[in-house]
Parts: C-alpha cells; sequence; structure tokens
C-alpha cells in the first residue's frame, strides 16, 4: 500500500535574537525565559550600511527579535528590521518584535499640514519587512497599536512602578500627579493602583514649533503638604518633568517622586534631575541608562521579568491580558 502523504508533529521552538542597542536587557529577558541568545554576526560596512547573518538554522523557529531603539535610534530600527528580514529569509514560522522602546512614538497625529505621522511610518515598515506581531512596552499614545495590520501586545510598566512606590512609600499620603492633562487618564489609573489616591494635574502650554520647551503654568488638585507621584511615560531632556516638580514643590508638597518608563535622557536631562528637588526619579531599563547618565537619587527597576512573561505567553499561546487584570 502506497501513502499518498507524510505526517509529523510539529515542534515548538523559542528562539531570542538581539539587536547590538541594549544586550544587557536582552540577555536578562533571556536568563528569564531560560533560553540563550541566539548568536549572530552583526557589523556595519565604512558607509554605515548594517550586516546581519544569524550562526545557526532558524527554520521552523518561534522568534523573538528584541531591539530597543535608543541613540542612535535610525541605526537601531534600521538593524531590527535587517534582522527580521534575514529571519523571514530563512524561513522562521513566526516572528515577532520585540520593542521595549518604540522609535517616532511621538509622531502619533499631525499637529499641523504637511507634517508625517512616522510611528504609522514605522509599523508598515516592521510589516513589510517581515514581523507577524509587535510586543512594546508604555507606547506614547494607546491608537498606535491601529497602525500595526496584526496582533500588538502592549505592555504596561505602571505595575511594576506602582509596586516599587507602595512598598517603599508606604506611610505617606500620596497625590497622582499628571505632567498635563493629556495624561490625566494614566494618572487614574495610576491613582488606583495605589489604592485610590487623590489627583492632580499639571496645567502647562507648549509651542508646538518648539519641541522640548515647556512653560509649566499652575497646579490643579490638592498637593499641599502631600507626597507627589509625577507620572508620564517618557523623560527626554527633562524639561517637563522638572518644571513640573519645581512648580508643586512651590504649591506645598512635601516631597516629589518622578515614576517614567523610558529614560531616554537627551542632552541637560540628568543635570535638571538631580537638581529639580525631587526626592526620588525611578525608571526602568527599557533603554540603556550608562553609569555616566546615573545619579544619586535615580532608582531603575528591570522591565525584563514583565518582557520575558509576556513572550511566553505569546509562545504557549496564552493570554498576555492576564499579566495586567488577573483575568484571561
Amino acid at each position: 500500500m502506497t501513502v499518498s502523504a507524510m505526517s509529523a508533529t510539529p515542534k515548538k521552538s523559542l528562539k531570542l535574537f538581539s539587536g547590538r542597542s541594549h544586550p544587557e536587557l536582552a540577555e536578562e529577558v533571556a536568563k528569564q525565559l531560560d533560553v540563550t541568545v541566539t548568536p549572530q554576526a552583526a557589523y556595519q560596512f565604512a558607509n554605515g550600511e548594517i550586516f546581519v547573518r544569524y550562526d545557526e538554522s532558524v527554520r521552523g523557529c518561534d522568534a523573538f527579535v528584541i531591539q530597543s531603539h535608543c541613540t542612535p535610534l535610525n541605526d537601531a530600527i534600521m538593524e531590527q528590521l535587517i534582522m527580521v528580514d534575514a529571519l523571514k529569509r530563512a524561513s522562521a514560522k513566526r516572528i515577532t518584535v520585540v520593542i521595549p522602546f518604540y522609535g517616532y512614538a511621538r509622531q502619533d497625529k499631525k499637529h499641523k499640514g504637511r507634517e508625517p505621522i512616522s510611528a504609522r511610518l514605522m509599523a508598515d515598515l516592521f510589516k513589510t519587512a517581515g514581523a507577524d506581531r509587535i510586543m512594546v512596552v508604555d507606547l506614547h499614545t494607546d491608537q498606535i497599536q491601529g497602525f500595526f495590520d496584526g496582533p500588538v501586545d502592549h505592555l504596561m510598566a505602571q505595575k511594576l512602578l506602582a509596586n516599587y512606590i507602595s512598598e517603599t512609600y508606604t506611610d505617606q499620603n500620596i497625590t497622582v500627579v499628571s505632567p498635563d492633562s493629556g495624561r490625566v487618564r494614566v494618572a487614574e489609573k495610576w491613582a488606583d493602583d495605589l489604592g485610590g489616591t487623590p489627583l492632580a494635574f499639571i496645567h502647562k502650554t507648549r509651542d508646538p514649533s518648539k519641541p522640548n520647551q515647556v512653560v509649566a503654568n499652575r497646579v490643579v488638585g490638592d498637593v499641599e503638604g502631600r507626597l507627589c507621584v509625577l507620572v508620564d511615560d517618557m523623560i527626554d531632556t527633562g524639561g517637563t518633568i522638572t518644571k513640573a516638580t519645581e512648580q508643586l514643590l512651590a504649591a506645598g508638597a512635601s516631597d516629589v517622586i518622578i515614576a517614567s518608563t523610558h529614560a531616554v535622557l537627551s542632552g541637560p536631562a540628568v543635570e535638571r534631575l538631580s537638581n529639580c528637588g525631587a526626592k526620588e526619579v525611578v525608571l526602568t531599563n527599557t533603554l540603556p541608562i550608562p553609569d555616566e547618565r546615573r545619579f544619586p537619587n535615580l532608582t531603575v527597576l528591570s522591565i525584563a521579568p514583565l518582557v520575558a512573561e509576556a513572550i511566553h505567553q505569546v509562545f504557549e499561546d496564552g493570554s498576555v491580558t492576564s499579566l495586567f487584570d488577573g483575568r484571561a
């Protein structure tokens, strides 16, 4: 009797790939998953072109490509796109792009005519390169999830940060403060996580033609004699958050804790954060923070356990949502 078809039990294989922008985080994630980062050759030609080749077969694997978009940002993005293309052409079964910090996320809409929507362009680039799925941490705005035509796992660092603050400052009267009116919804979630604390926000103005320049106006809410937890998704030059800190202290806050996910820390950010009067600055390691960018009142929490658990859930076809609200 002749058999017309061959059958085989499909085997699942998880492989973790890392770009060169933040290898420490990739190694930490690999340790949490009990795997090793797949070896590869990666280098740049004299004119800046990037080359990537994997040192072992990736055929049929469930590939997770981790790269944080840090300085030099465009090199980090291009390297990750090339890694995805190499995996697609080497017959990886499914490619998940893991981006702890998503570059160009602030360009998610047009403020004026003749402007790009670069956050959408990013999503299109990864889709074209061959990504089946995207995993990100704390996008600048939630609607960026809709820019990618496929599953997006939007991980939140809020619980990690909020748990640290509630454990460290258990006996304090806390007010959660949004640095502007646009992030009040985020501050409301923070207030819930910290046990229903009061809310406040800084009323400010910003000139859209001048990036990274903010005028802080006045504090709206009850902050006098209270520990203010000032929350934001990223700290770039530190102008917004440090002016808000000074405004809160001037309004009678007992102390200010700054809590943010992404430590971009461009230009004068470190000096500003060191001298703004904040009691503690709590950040995560979605972006690398070299020793020279660290300062005495800085606390860095690791995002690796959250990213590793999300990767595990995706690989096992489990629920990523359950990581945040306890329900599948």
